[in-house]
């Protein structure tokens, strides 16, 4: 695939560009004790617009940050200024973290051209670039979706394949977690995994906040048997760092690769749902 990544210079060169819009993604699990939105106000990248991760969501659902309906999510970020045509640059202050989340969201939904800045806040800062502080608000635009249901995964997908195999199952969360070895962050989940899937756990796709070489990431997966030239789903905690996964398999060169979206936070709730230690 073409790379999804811009570079620090590049975004530098063209933050005036009229046709840009920066998106700053950041979100941090329940128990880090960051506020994202709080940090955003501090101080970001010039003229970029703070992307809820919980408010562009499917509010009827307990389930953290879904995905929304696609008029609902068109409607959100229309309100933001952002169209399906535009090019749209994610970055988020952990380097590589929550930003790919958001750029699956808007390949999902239809846009033409989403980037993710290779280093993302951390890197920026370092270089002592320019930011800003407060809320950017941007003009009303429509943003047209369409809709790419071979990028999600929902339970009942998740529940065959993991019975059939016909696609692979990876998951990104900390082998501990995998394992059952520790609690779950969130409370009244199971700890485990979902039969038949193997761990990945995202800590190893990057270097120092940035995506490894397609290369490294092929050789990552093919280590714990996963066939990039088959189909694939991946999972996490709540559905950010499936993304990641997602992103470093394409990159790697897999063709089929579909995020379940309600992750282990819907699989270790349910009671139906089976579960490997």
């Amino acid at each position: 695939m073409e790379s999804p990544f811009v570079s620090t210079d590049w975004l530098a060169t063209h933050l005036s560009d009229p046709n840009l819009v920066v998106l700053d993604g950041s979100w941090h699990m329940p128990n880090a004790a960051r506020n994202a939105q709080a940090e955003y106000l501090a101080g970001h990248i010039p003229g970029a617009v703070f992307f809820d991760i919980d408010g562009v969501a499917d509010t009827s659902t307990d389930l953290p940050h879904m995905l929304p309906a696609p008029n609902d999510f068109a409607r959100m970020v229309g309100a933001l200024g952002i169209s399906e045509r535009m090019t749209i640059v994610v970055y988020d202050e952990l380097g590589l973290f929550s930003a790919p989340r958001v750029w699956w969201t808007f390949r999902t939904m239809g846009a033409h051209d989403v980037r993710i800045l290779a280093g993302g806040g951390p890197k920026w800062r370092a270089e002592r670039r320019a930011t800003e502080t407060g809320l950017v608000t941007r003009p009303r635009q429509v943003f047209h979706t369409s809709f790419d249901p071979n990028r999600v995964a929902s339970f009942e997908q998740v529940r065959d394949r993991s019975r059939d195999g016909v696609a692979q199952i990876a998951d990104a969360r900390p082998a501990p977690r995998f394992h059952a070895e520790v609690p779950e962050p969130r409370p009244g989940l199971r700890g485990g995994h979902i039969p038949n899937s193997a761990s990945l756990p995202v800590s190893l796709l990057t270097d120092n906040g940035q995506m490894r070489s397609p290369a490294e990431l092929a050789q990552l997966f093919a280590d714990r048997g996963i066939d990039l030239g088959k189909p694939l789903i991946t999972s996490c905690g709540s559905g950010i760092t499936a993304a990641t996964l997602a992103l470093a398999a394409e990159l790697a060169g897999a063709g089929k690769v579909a995020v379940y979206d309600g992750s282990w936070a819907e699989w270790g709730a349910r009671k139906d749902a089976d579960v490997e230690t």
